[in-house]
């Protein structure tokens, strides 16, 4: 009976000691200092964006703005405006090298900055319409001087004129022509023409010729050999 009563006060809850009190306390104060932070931090980005909700309305009222720059916020202010932008229809981007820097441009619909445009954004650069303008005036005339060179090249490959003709008051029609039927042997320097070198004889032809030409050769072996013998 003792072993089963001292077993059950072991089992029961301990009441708490002083230490344990405290921790409890500041645990709940704790929790408590959270939550409001948290409302706190809830209520001033509902504030923040009823502001830009009404920023945004009165942008878009004003028929004489095209776009708009703010100052350097937050990362979540940032993502508010961007949502608060898209929602009523319009374009918006972020600027900025390092994280406080980083601003939001809101623009109509209608005015939608260019690649160009967005690049001297993001380059930390003002945008300038004239010296844009100036500049793709630049840049189309030096594509036109490009191409109108390569035109140039082109018929300079390929003339439109024969050459014998253009120079025909110097050379002749036929110069060249004539000089390859006016060629010459030259002896001196074993100059000699294709036609000259042409055999047009048939084989038959050559071959009685060279059989000519041994008989004349053993006529002219004979006599001598008969006066070597007699002596």
């Amino acid at each position: 009976m003792a072993d089963l009563l001292g077993s059950i006060l072991s089992s029961m809850e301990k009441p708490p000691t002083v230490g344990d009190q405290e921790s409890r306390r500041k645990a709940r104060e704790q929790a408590a200092r959270m939550r409001k932070m948290q409302e706190e931090e809830k209520k001033k980005k509902a504030e923040f964006r009823k502001r830009m909700e009404k920023e945004v309305s009165d942008f878009i009222q004003d028929s004489g703005m095209q776009k708009r720059k703010y100052d350097p916020m937050g990362k979540i202010e940032r993502s508010i405006l961007h949502d608060v932008a898209e929602v009523a229809g319009l374009t918006s981007f972020s600027f900025g090298e390092d994280e406080e820097s980083r601003y939001v441009m809101i623009f109509k619909k209608e005015f939608a900055p260019s690649d160009e445009e967005l690049e001297a954004y993001r380059k930390g650069e003002e945008w300038d319409p004239q010296k844009a303008e100036e500049r793709r005036r630049l840049r189309e005339q030096a594509a036109l001087d490009e191409q109108t060179a390569g035109q140039k090249e082109t018929r300079a490959a390929s003339p439109s004129s024969n050459y014998r003709d253009k120079y025909s008051h110097l050379i002749g029609t036929s110069a060249a022509k004539d000089a390859a039927h006016t060629l010459q042997a030259n002896r001196a320097y074993g100059c000699v023409p294709v036609a000259n070198k042409r055999d047009t004889r048939s084989i038959e032809e050559a071959m009685n010729e060279i059989r000519a030409k041994k008989r004349l050769k053993k006529g002219e072996e004979e006599p001598g050999a008969g006066g070597t013998s007699s002596s």
